[in-house]
């Protein structure tokens, strides 16, 4: 049976209930172990969605209440994400149902997040231009009508550039990554029909009455405020190369500190200081060596039937003294003298039931999900025709093989570091050429994937400053450079998107220079109110009991925050401007 499965969580909490009754004086019980870290793993997701979906919805109003101060412009967009939830958690329970995927409990808490914040995003970008629209016309559909025409197209390749983002989540072959796959590709489907057809639908049913206490009157004409945006934009304009420059260094000292990451595979630490599982290890750890937690199996498999006689144990009792000698291996299954000769009975169930395969038992003196246990199982890999032969073996008829716990994080290892490799390209790749459709440049769809990929290496970094130095972490979870990659990136290109669009809307009419500085001062404010509540919702996961979630959500909060403000803000518009600066010039002379 699975240690994940759902009985033995219920099996293992029978016993915990049946242990607490009978009330021991003195006697600390507490349950470890690959079953235990299992069960509680499934405890720290229970009920947690509920939770997250309360925390973010609350903190979403609030921000828009703050920002807008209009009531009905603060839920219109939540109930349409419930709306928008309801549809998605549909399709996900009758898919997990009819068992079509996996649902990944981690997956579906940030799911939730990334639901309400995009879906909030869209609306915020909708209606924002839909106010304008009505200031030009009288009709409420006609101005949502002018309003959609400006708008569809970046809200479409927006949605296009987050659904090839979790789409390539397929091509990674680690469990984790690849049920994600589904789960936000579903999502992200569903909220991109939203934002083209239900988002619009809704604010043009409700017209001017949206906007209430402010209502935008038809040709209104008033004194337009020199905004935090405008002032932006002029100053960008002014001293591009200074600014580009300046935070371009910046960046490169955040996305230096990269290499100097240290990862950690091991769970337990990530779980809270009051887990029994974690406690319980906590406690193998300082009376036995802590491999014991979880013991390494080896296995010698033959490719005919074993002969126990004196000349193979003798060969088996020398494989043993040499796993013995091998550093951090505490205690390995021990064959006697007395077992050789067949004076004494082997271990039990140490040959299979074939008589084709042994088993062996590796007790490592560290913690088995520590990284100093996962180099002695890769050594241990490596070295497996050697030992064979100097153990009087052919590694022709025989192989070794090494499972368990820490044998199974080598492997994800292998396989993260496998699917950054493939994954990573790929939504690169996939991006740019969506991008490069959508601003029909390569050139352009090149330098907006290049600062946000600048921002996203730059807010690992800082980001692990922060962990290391202030927050005093000795390493982060390993899947937290994949989780931030696929989003930051996915969602960060958003905002580029909205900007850009923009700016090549404005320059049909005025030089190019000029159509950058429009631009930013004409999306500052809905774009950083987007991205306020974008950082904001992922940051309601640093509540949640598990540290990976916490470092994520810190992670995507500050990452989001860099590219909205100075990424979107200053340093694409003083590229686009310095890049293009003889293009400037000769529309001057012209």
């Amino acid at each position: 049976m699975n240690v994940g499965d759902g009985v033995i969580h219920k099996t293992l909490d029978d016993i915990s209930n049946e242990i607490k009754a009978m009330d021991f004086k003195n006697i600390q019980f507490e349950i470890t172990g690959p079953a235990g870290i299992s069960a509680d793993t499934i405890t720290l997701f229970k009920n947690g969605d509920f939770v997250l979906m309360i925390a973010t919805v609350i903190l979403i109003f609030f921000i828009l209440i703050l920002i807008y101060r209009s009531p009905l412009l603060a839920i219109t967009p939540l109930i349409i994400a419930g709306i928008v939830y309801i549809v998605v958690d549909g399709i996900l329970g009758l898919s997990g149902q009819y068992e079509l995927f996996v649902i990944d409990g981690q997956a579906t808490s940030i799911m939730l997040v990334l639901l309400f914040a995009v879906v909030t995003d869209y609306s915020l970008f909708i209606f924002s231009r839909y106010r304008e629209e009505l200031q030009k016309h009288t009709s409420k559909y006609t101005a949502m009508s002018e309003a959609m025409y400006h708008v569809s197209e970046p809200i479409f390749f927006s949605g296009g550039t987050i659904l090839l983002a979790m789409l390539a989540l397929f091509a990674t072959i680690f469990e984790p990554y690849h049920h994600f796959a589904p789960v936000f590709s579903i999502a992200v489907f569903i909220i991109a029909i939203a934002g083209l057809t239900l988002i619009p639908s809704i604010f043009a049913i409700m017209g001017r009455r949206a906007f209430w206490p402010f209502i935008p009157a038809i040709n209104k004409q008033k004194k337009k405020k020199k905004t935090f945006w405008h002032t932006v934009g002029q100053f960008v304009k002014k001293h591009p190369a200074t600014i580009a420059v300046s935070l371009l260094v910046v960046l490169f000292i955040g996305a230096s500190q990269v290499p100097t990451i240290n990862y950690s595979y091991n769970l337990l630490k990530t779980f809270p200081e009051d887990m029994s599982s974690r406690k319980g290890f906590e406690l193998l750890e300082e009376r036995y060596p802590a491999g014991l937690l979880a013991p390494v199996t080896m296995i010698l498999e033959s490719e005919t039937e074993i002969e126990k006689d004196e000349l193979f144990l003798q060969h088996i009792q020398t494989l043993t003294e040499q796993l013995s000698s091998y550093d951090n291996v505490s205690d390995v299954t021990n064959i006697t003298d007395e077992m050789v000769t067949v004076k004494e009975p082997l271990p039990t169930n140490m040959f299979s039931e074939t008589d084709q395969a042994i088993k062996l038992t590796l007790t490592l003196e560290s913690n088995p999900y520590d990284m100093e246990s996962l180099n002695v199982i890769q050594t241990l890999r490596e070295d497996s025709d050697k030992l064979l032969s100097k153990s009087g073996l052919s590694s022709s008829h025989y192989a070794l093989h090494f499972s368990g716990q820490t044998a199974e994080q080598l492997d994800i290892k292998q396989m993260n570091q496998r699917d950054m490799m493939v994954l990573f390209p790929l939504v690169i790749v996939l991006i740019t050429i969506v991008l490069a459709f959508q601003t029909r440049k390569l050139s352009l769809s090149i330098l907006m994937v290049g600062t946000i990929l600048l921002s996203y290496v730059a807010s690992l970094g800082f980001g692990w400053t922060i962990f290391h130095y202030l927050l005093d972490y000795d390493a982060i979870g390993y899947r937290l450079p994949v989780y931030t990659f696929v989003f930051m990136v996915a969602l960060g290109i958003d905002y580029n998107i909205m900007l850009v669009s923009r700016v090549r809307e404005l320059a049909k009419e005025k030089p190019w220079q000029e159509a950058v500085a429009s631009g930013v001062a004409m999306t500052g404010g809905v774009i950083s109110s987007a991205g306020l509540i974008l950082a904001a919702t992922f940051a309601v996961l640093m509540t949640q009991p598990l540290e990976e979630l916490f470092l994520f959500g810190f992670t995507m909060a500050f990452g989001i925050l860099l590219d909205t403000f100075v990424i979107r803000g200053f340093l694409l518009p003083a590229i686009l401007i310095w890049t293009r600066r003889n293009k400037t010039q000769q529309h001057k002379h012209a």
